[in-house]
């Protein structure tokens, strides 16, 4: 009785891109959780592991299968986490906001329209959205904007990111929102102050600018370095990801965050207490 009753209490998770390297993640972190339980899996029609439990590839049984049918895989969750692409985002915030059920969305390379189309969802569920969810990454944020703040004349700014080969957008979203926040305590704009590319003969360096470097390969998880370059020295901090496992624990911090909340958009500096 009083391990059914632990189970009641437990947040219901579903998870989308269920059969993919960070669904599969998400759903070990969900069972090693004592307080959370899998209640649904998503993954698009075309992928092998539709009908298969989700649980699958950890060689144990979830009684969870992966579905393509979006109401049927989140009818059982409170909460769903989307890593996924923006389209399949927003076609699951869709199904979301009709059936109540919050989400976690650590997608990236959504438009400034499609993150209007979150906000607007907000109206009627609890979102939390960040382009990274490590909490050591959301820590880094906050030591970029102090930094920032006490370096903002006579450092030159430099953005360097690197990601695995199979990664579809540059820069990440995690050195974007490293530029936004650096800009924000700047009282600057990114989308008027950030240099994506350089070739050729470019000039000197403005030194109102914030450069950004991608680099792609292998099977890098995530590496982010923001360079601040004074004359005669150099600041470097930098975060850097062995494992996807610090993702995934951090989605489970936010779906935490969101029990009891009915409406509002989040980010993890609310979760986190960062503000």
């Amino acid at each position: 009785m009083a391990a059914q009753e632990a189970e009641q209490h437990k947040v219901a998770v579903a998870v989308a891109g269920a059969s993919g390297r960070m669904g599969q993640m998400l759903i070990e972190a969900i069972r090693a959780s004592g307080d959370c339980q899998l209640a649904g899996a998503l993954d698009i029609a075309a992928s092998p592991a539709i009908g298969n439990d989700a649980a699958a590839f950890l060689g144990v049984a979830s009684g969870v299968p992966v579905s393509a049918d979006l109401r049927s895989g989140l009818q059982a969750a409170k909460v769903l986490i989307d890593f996924t692409r923006p389209e399949g985002t927003l076609a699951h915030l869709k199904a979301c906001r009709e059936l109540g059920v919050n989400a976690v969305i650590g997608t990236t390379g959504l438009s400034d329209a499609d993150k209007r189309q979150v906000a607007d969802a907000a109206r009627d569920i609890a979102i939390v959205m960040a382009p990274n969810m490590s909490v050591g990454v959301n820590v880094t944020l906050k030591l970029l904007e102090m930094a920032a703040r006490s370096l903002s004349t006579g450092y030159d700014i430099e953005i360097i990111e690197a990601h695995h080969r199979h990664k579809v957008d540059a820069p990440s979203g995690t050195a974007l929102k490293m530029g936004e926040v650096i800009a924000q305590a700047l009282g600057r704009d990114l989308k008027d102050c950030a240099v994506y590319a350089r070739e050729g003969v470019t000039g000197e360096r403005d030194p109102s600018t914030i450069g950004f470097s991608a680099i792609r390969g292998g099977d890098i998880i995530g590496d982010h370095t923001v360079l601040f370059a004074g004359t005669g020295e150099r600041i470097e901090i930098s975060h850097k990801a062995s494992s996807r496992a610090s993702y995934a624990q951090g989605s489970l911090h936010a779906v935490r965050f969101l029990a009891g909340k009915k409406t509002g958009l989040f980010d993890m500096f609310d979760v986190l207490g960062l503000r």
